[in-house]
């Protein structure tokens, strides 16, 4: 089956589902535009996200446009709630999304179009907006001896909770906000716990106010610009001194060893002679953008990332990336969906103007 619209959205959670909110006020859904989601529900990444993760210790839920968030006891886990969210978000403004659907290629075609390639058949879009996300694509680094390790590795992903990790000895690998509140919740009830990261962790005090937000969304926003990889946002802003965390810190938990140089069937050992037994490896080490599908497109510039121009590649007007680099926070997210449905809207209007008006 192919269907043709004007634009496709890959995605629907906050960047995807504002960016189908800006289109929605001037295209008809499932005509003029289509929403393709590869998760199961509605939820985007908070459908996946731990039970012990409530709004008391999640680091920032951020309203999608048009629609308030929730607010329920601050010991409500956060996925249930957002996903209910979400899913009457998407019944408001009729978004019609349509789930599960995996693309598994976009491929430009000679009329300038798009062709995206999914399990359920195939669209043809004259723009796409991409807004995949990271939680797919967990990253995994590559130590010496991480093959004979005898005991349990597992990454953030696949995190439920504090329960399992009772009288074991963990090390949490990681200098994110997720590897910090695994460590406070597994600290109480495991043997040991270890905290190892690449590099002394950035602390800020004070309050993160529009300032600072703003220069550390720039300095994302800058290496996106020059075709490189992007940061996470946090690891420019730096993590916050709660007093959870302040607690943590004077108690010994957060004392953050760097990292090791060699896994063993045991434990982890430095060159300099230290090591430490352990018997759990838990990878807080975040996530990559799911980019694969737009691998025909060869957006991928020398520096490894793609060369963006706000929301829209450079090398390639009819795509944009929403919830990459500098949007992919929720406050970011909403931005940037406002911004690629103006700009796809002003490429739409360019090339249906007759060739006299264009002149």
């Amino acid at each position: 089956m192919i269907r043709e619209v004007e634009v496709v959205v890959i995605g629907a959670g906050q960047a995807g589902l504002s960016a189908a909110y800006f289109l929605r006020r001037h295209l008809e859904p499932g005509t003029g535009f289509a929403v393709l989601d590869h998760a199961p529900h509605a939820g985007g990444a908070w459908q996946f996200r731990w039970p012990t993760l409530t709004f008391a210790t999640v680091n920032g839920v951020y309203r999608l446009p048009g629609m308030d968030v929730p607010e329920p006891d601050p010991a409500t886990p956060v996925s249930g709630v957002i996903s209910r969210y979400f899913t009457d978000y998407e019944r408001e403004f009729d978004l019609r999304v349509q789930r599960p659907v995996s693309v598994s290629a976009v491929r430009p075609l000679p009329d300038e179009r798009l062709e995206v390639v999914t399990d359920r058949g195939t669209w043809i879009a004259r723009a796409l907006i991409n807004a995949t996300g990271t939680w797919e694509r967990p990253f995994w680094p590559r130590y010496a001896g991480q093959d004979r390790f005898g005991g349990r590795q597992l990454h953030t992903a696949q995190y439920r909770g504090p329960e399992e990790f009772a009288g074991k000895r963990v090390a949490v690998v990681g200098g994110g906000i997720s590897g910090i509140q695994h460590l406070l919740e597994i600290d109480p009830l495991a043997a040991s716990t270890h905290w190892i990261t690449r590099r002394e962790p950035h602390w800020r005090s004070g309050d993160f106010n529009p300032d600072r937000g703003r220069e550390a969304v720039a300095m994302v926003e800058e290496r996106v610009r020059r075709g490189l990889r992007p940061q996470s946002v946090i690891s420019v802003t730096g993590v916050p001194l709660t007093p959870a965390i302040r607690a943590a810190r004077e108690a010994g938990v957060l004392a953050r060893l760097p990292m090791f140089d060699q896994i063993t069937p045991d434990g982890l050992r430095w060159n300099g002679g230290r090591f430490i037994a352990v018997d759990t490896i838990l990878w807080a080490t975040g996530f990559r953008a799911a980019l694969d599908h737009l691998a025909p497109l060869k957006l991928r510039g020398s520096g490894g990332g793609i060369v963006m121009e706000g929301t829209r590649v450079a090398a390639d007007p009819r795509v944009h990336l929403v919830g990459y680099g500098p949007s992919a926070s929720t406050v970011g997210a909403n931005r940037a969906g406002r911004a690629a449905v103006s700009e796809i809207r002003a490429l739409l209007g360019a090339r249906s103007a007759p060739a006299a008006a264009r002149v």
